[in-house]
């Protein structure tokens, strides 16, 4: 479908994971995340955010908006026990939604056991809270490696297959996208309810739209909605209003 660069803005907005997760991230930024995230033409998805900052970032979120943390972040070890602690952290502080790095080095080394462990014990210890399993498919590189990650995660439990940490050189790419939006919709279990997160390097409508458009066509339009689809970024935003308020120039994607 080709649609107006207000529509994929609108779409983006909605789906928005608006994120903080840089090293030096004091309360004061998290504030500043909240502020922003109420100050939005229209309601994000959730506000992403480190841990230690879920309390904070629940207080002062929009009404309507989740609040994610990131766990094993931004390595990806196989660290069970660090993991779970992380996944303690998040419950007890009432995040509703885990960004859970899979352990991909011990994947590219051939362990997927260690990945299936890891996952398998965050899923048991969040019970309740959704999912999203990041691949860091640009370190993975080879679409099999991808696609194997993808699989993986489906199986143990993820609700949503994510692209990145945004900690590496390599961002989400649509080549990636691509081999993680069909492992969901080839995967019986899946593929009614999971969704699809692009993560890093996702800074305009313009990018936004790339994804939008193959996850309409890879899973429907009916996905095109903040339970299945979520792009992580912390500088789109202003593209977002740029576009909304008339002052944005960059086209939509037609396609992919």
């Amino acid at each position: 479908m080709v649609r107006t660069v207000d529509e994929s803005a609108r779409i983006a907005l909605a789906c928005l994971d608006l994120t903080s997760l840089n090293d030096g991230d004091n309360e004061a930024d998290i504030l500043r995340l909240a502020e922003r995230a109420a100050a939005a033409p229209g309601r994000v998805a959730a506000l992403c955010v480190w841990p230690r900052f879920v309390r904070l970032a629940r207080a002062h979120a929009p009404p309507g908006v989740a609040v994610a943390a990131v766990a094993n972040f931004p390595e990806g070890s196989s660290d069970i026990e660090r993991a779970l602690r992380d996944t303690g952290e998040i419950m007890q502080a009432g995040a509703q939604e885990i960004d859970l790095v899979l352990p991909w080095r011990a994947l590219m080394a051939g362990d997927d056991a260690a990945c299936a462990a890891l996952l398998r014990a965050v899923r048991r210890a969040s019970e309740g809270l959704r999912l999203k399993v990041i691949l860091e498919s640009g370190e993975l590189a080879a679409p099999v490696l991808v696609a194997q990650a993808s699989r993986l995660a489906l199986a143990e439990g993820a609700d949503f297959l994510k692209t990145s940490t945004g900690k590496t050189p390599h961002g989400a790419t649509p080549d990636a996208a691509r081999v993680m939006l069909q492992a969901i919709a080839a995967d019986p279990r899946a593929a009614a309810h999971a969704g699809f997160k692009a993560s890093g390097g996702v800074r305009s409508v313009a990018d936004a739209a790339v994804y939008i458009e193959m996850v309409e066509s890879t899973l429907g339009a009916g996905a095109l909605v903040p339970a299945r689809f979520r792009i992580g970024a912390s500088g789109l935003l202003a593209d977002i209003e740029a576009v909304l308020a008339g002052r944005g120039d960059t086209p939509a994607a037609a396609g992919y």
